[in-house]
């Protein structure tokens, strides 16, 4: 018996969804012009999810074209967790069509996710970034920031990519340092958080307090100061580890 396969279809950074079955299109290769560059991008005894850069959405019955973030709120995490690695599978094969070191067009590895260059040998695998966030506790009081990039309004804790050759542990407290001019420790994992957005793996921790006057940096945070749980300012979105770390540190 065929599996059932899902296709996950992006145009212009927005992906086909069917919203009122929570999924995306099922069908075949030859409904989409038979794509060559598909990639799998889960697959159960069941069913697979393909995903595919095309030039323009086909017309199909109840499907809309959506952005990542919005298929969050209409089918929840695990879809959106699907639509997240499909978007960073399509901006990696995209953004490694040649060799980086010879630039020979590549092709596809059939048995892993890899690029090979046909000519130098050279494999390019899908690129993760790593980033550590930090919600800093005083008390009750919590050290909240805003970036220029945020929404109006929203303030979150305070993040930053690890740099080579730092453990993570390192990154937290230098990017505390650096964006607000704080001092911490005793630093407590969370939970991380694959963020499509665009190929983050972000890892939360909870820190306290150990020192330093909130000293914002030019141009990378807007504002920050301390909140307490019944003066909060507007908070990032549900879907972000974000706003997951917040909460559950207003609950303990």
């Amino acid at each position: 018996m065929d599996k059932t396969t899902y296709w996950i279809l992006r145009c212009e950074h927005r992906l086909l969804f069917l919203a009122d079955g929570a999924q995306f299109p099922v069908g075949h290769a030859a409904d989409f012009g038979n794509p060559e560059r598909a990639l799998i991008v889960s697959e159960s005894p069941e069913c697979r999810h393909v995903a595919v850069d095309v030039a323009e959405f086909p017309k199909i019955p109840g499907a809309e074209p959506v952005s990542v973030r919005a298929i969050f709120t209409l089918a929840g995490p695990e879809i959106f967790a699907l639509a997240g690695r499909a978007t960073q599978l399509l901006d990696w094969q995209a953004n490694h069509r040649y060799c980086g070191r010879c630039g020979t067009p590549t092709e596809i590895v059939a048995d892993e996710p890899a690029m090979r260059c046909p000519a130098c040998g050279l494999l390019a695998y899908p690129r993760l970034s790593p980033a550590v966030m930090v919600l800093v506790r005083d008390g009750e009081r919590l050290l909240l920031a805003r970036s220029p990039h945020f929404k109006p309004g929203v303030y979150s804790a305070l993040a930053g990519f690890v740099e080579p050759g730092e453990t993570l542990e390192q990154c937290a407290v230098r990017e505390v340092c650096e964006e607000v001019g704080v001092e911490i420790a005793n630093l407590r994992y969370f939970s991380s958080q694959p963020w499509p957005f665009p190929n983050s793996l972000m890892i939360a921790f909870f820190a306290d307090y150990a020192g330093g006057t909130i000293t914002p940096q030019p141009g990378e945070i807007e504002d920050a100061g301390w909140y307490l749980p019944a003066e909060l300012p507007l908070l990032p979105d549900p879907v972000s580890i974000a706003r997951r770390l917040i909460d559950a540190a207003l609950a303990t």
